[in-house]
């Protein structure tokens, strides 16, 4: 039996506890992670023979959200997990990319991680403790692994560097940054904020940095005691003299090939000497090495060029961005469309407005349950000239819609000063790196054309980097695919003019140091700024009014003890307004309701006929309703919704009135004053009251009046009225 083990340290005022040899003994390496109440298994497991015909690291990172971690029972039909969240897709790639950097490009057996959320506080989020546990794993398995790597959340609350703020404390919180990093350097980094500054983001990278130290120690003192024998790293090497053979072939055809500014024409004259280069050397060296030493060539040139000559593949500046163009209101019948484009990269973001029943319901392991606001991205296989299956949103476009997603949150409207469900959706058209920048700078535009009233447009840039020898360094700023591709980083910065609202570094490397870092944040804002110039060019503010085919919101405060009145037994009443008017309506635990339909009268008749139900009788106003019942001694009028009062058969009218029945019947609409509301509650209504009012009756209607005929004036009991007081 295995003997457990346990290390622990306190950050953040709070204990980390990695221990194994207790759970999931039969995995290759299995970590638990305790930090707080919130508990992670990470197995890793690794397949004894390599995969067939595979030329990448084949890693796969599963993270398994447990409702039963919360305590929760999961909502739809089958009450159980189905597929995963947007949320756990987002944190499989939070733990992917600061691992892979660190795992041999060249290793071929399979490598599966699985993180099963156990349990969570709702204080301590179990996203860093995916990383740590999945380091410790691959630490003391069997796997070459060039860690440990550690991850930490660094906030900004009251102008103070807060490390790992609970969940409830980063809703207050300037900035939500995940910095993860080895001994030497930082390999990754994920952020939201508030439109900070890159003084308070360097400094807070800094400050997560020198937190991880602690934890990889940690890990370090775990493997050590734990540890499983490593594994040599594989070797990929190629045959010797097929490099000479491949660049003495190729020639000056290649940086020719490299100079052209479009994709496509680079694409087929590098495809042309590919083939020249299967041809002419097919019969001393395998098909795959050729195409294996041409691309390693492609890669050398480029970087050469960029370091050496400051010359780009599109003959751009290091810091020069591509050519933009900006445009909204493509479509007439959406609420707010935009088209961006930067060089061959093209996306189209549309705006759509709905109710506040349209709103996300969230079936996951967080505080919140519910979302407004949504961002989704699709990348379809013509956007890079390509023929593949259609289906579901990968992972990479879940991760590039919550990026641009996340940069846009700062500057939407509150939801009581803008009281719709808003969609996005951006449709790339085109793609020649960072669409999800591109996406973001759309997603603004397309805001501002819905009319919605942002508080700032967002941009977004990607920087890169290509390294040397002795530490030398270029980055590049408005990445395009083949720099990406061959490049080191890949660094996306989203903001205002005034501060930034999100970030997400890659890189192949195995860290990057915080000068680098550093510059990359300078030479992404001035970029951004640049964009942002543009931006205003098409569209500055928000337009002042929303589209015509966008439903219009009204917000009304309802009395809390009224709200049962509104909503009616089982719903009746308020589905009887929803149907009459065709408006949507929505009340809160607060009494808070929102009216919407795309016709404001509809609305405006589904807002009174609210009103009224919750306004109360008053004494002395004047009220038109329907008669409901008659009665020998008088009608009963139902003033307002569900409340009736009684006029007396002698204040029907400003004579005396024999029968009710002569003056109205059951649906007639009459105008009343209310004359009295009694101790009982019951409220006394006059007819006449109204006529004084208005110092004379409306002519004499048969529905109103008897016939001349049944009223008795020469009768002994009623003697014919004077002069004086006769009335018309």
């Amino acid at each position: 039996m295995t003997t457990p083990h346990s290390f622990e340290c306190t950050i953040g005022s709070r204990n980390l506890i990695i221990e194994t040899g207790k759970l999931a003994n039969q995995a290759d390496s299995a970590v638990t992670v305790y930090y707080g109440d919130t508990v992670v298994l990470v197995t890793a497991c690794v397949s004894p023979k390599p995969r067939e015909g595979t030329d990448f690291l084949p890693l796969t990172i599963d993270y398994e959200e447990r409702l039963y971690a919360a305590g929760k029972i999961p909502g739809g039909f089958i009450r159980r997990e189905g597929r995963p969240s947007e949320e756990a897709t987002l944190t499989c790639r939070l733990t992917d990319r600061p691992l892979r950097p660190l795992l041999p490009k060249e290793w071929r057996r399979d490598i599966q991680l699985i993180i099963t959320v156990l349990s969570v506080d709702h204080e301590n989020d179990p996203d860093v403790l995916s990383i740590i546990g999945s380091s410790a794993a691959l630490s003391i398995s069997e796997m070459p692994f060039d860690g440990p790597v550690s991850a930490v959340h660094v906030g900004y609350i009251d102008n103070e560097l807060v490390l790992n703020p609970t969940m409830p404390q980063m809703e207050d919180s300037a900035l939500d940054l995940v910095v993860a990093s080895t001994k030497e350097a930082v390999v990754m980094l994920e952020a939201g904020a508030n439109i900070v500054s890159e003084d308070i983001v360097n400094r807070a990278i800094r400050f997560g940095h020198e937190a991880n130290q602690q934890i990889i120690a940690l890990q370090e003192q775990f493997r050590q005691a734990c540890g499983k024998p490593k594994e040599e790293a594989p070797v990929s090497e190629l045959p010797d003299g097929l490099m000479s053979a491949v660049s003495s072939a190729a020639g000056e055809r290649l940086p020719q090939a490299l100079k052209h500014s479009e994709k496509g024409p680079r694409d087929e004259a590098l495809d042309s000497i590919k083939k020249e280069l299967t041809a002419s050397l097919g019969e001393t060296y395998a098909e795959t090495d050729i195409l294996e030493g041409f691309d390693r060539l492609i890669k050398a040139e480029i970087r050469n060029s960029i370091l050496t000559k400051g010359e780009r593949v599109s003959g751009r500046s290091l810091t020069q961005v591509r050519p933009l163009s900006c445009e909204t209101g493509l479509l007439p019948r959406v609420h707010g469309s935009a088209l961006f484009t930067r060089g061959e990269t093209q996306v189209l973001t549309i705006t759509t407005l709905g109710p506040i029943r349209k709103e996300q319901q969230l079936d996951g392991l967080g505080i919140e349950e519910t979302k407004r606001f949504m961002h989704h991205y699709n990348f379809p296989p013509f956007s890079t000239g390509e023929v593949r299956r259609v289906g579901t949103p990968s992972r990479r476009s879940i991760g590039h819609g919550a990026l641009a997603e996340r940069a846009l949150v700062p500057v939407m409207p509150e939801d009581e000063e803008f009281p719709y469900t808003i969609r996005l959706v951006s449709e790339v058209l085109s793609s020649s790196g960072s669409t999800s920048m591109a996406s973001s700078c759309a997603s603004s535009l397309s805001l501002m054309d819905a009319g919605i009233p942002v508080k700032a447009a967002v941009a977004g840039i990607s920087i890169g980097l290509v390294t040397g020898e002795k530490g030398g360094y270029a980055l590049l700023t408005d990445i395009e695919g083949m720099e990406d591709n061959y490049g080191d980083m890949d660094f996306k910065v989203a903001g205002t003019a005034t501060g930034i609202t999100a970030i997400q570094l890659d890189t192949k490397l195995k860290g990057l140091s915080l000068e680098i870092l550093e510059k990359s944040l300078t030479q992404a804002k001035e970029a951004r700024l640049f964009i942002l110039d543009e931006m205003n060019k098409a569209i500055s503010t928000s337009r002042p009014e929303l589209s015509l085919y966008a439903p219009r919101m009204y917000k009304i405060v309802l009395p809390p003890d009224k709200i049962g009145a509104v909503i009616g037994p089982g719903g009746k009443t308020i589905r009887a307004i929803t149907e009459e008017t065709k408006s949507t309506i929505d009340i809160n635990n607060e009494g808070i309701a929102f009216i919407g339909s795309t016709d404001e009268e509809s609305a405006r008749k589904a807002i009174k006929m609210i009103e009224d139900l919750t306004r109360e009788v008053e004494v002395g106003a004047t009220y038109t309703g329907k008669v409901t019942r008659i009665m020998s001694f008088g009608a009963f009028v139902e003033v307002l919704p569900g409340k009736e009062g009684m006029v007396h058969i002698s204040e029907l009218a400003d004579y005396r009135v024999d029968k009710v029945e002569d003056i109205v019947k059951v649906g007639d609409e009459v105008t009343v004053k209310v004359t009295e509301i009694d101790s009982q509650g019951r409220v006394n209504l006059s007819r006449r009251a109204v006529f004084e009012k208005e110092g004379s009756r409306p002519s004499p209607r048969s529905a109103e009046r008897p016939p001349r005929r049944q009223r008795d004036f020469r009768s002994p009991q009623h003697p014919r009225q004077t002069a004086a007081k006769r009335r018309y």
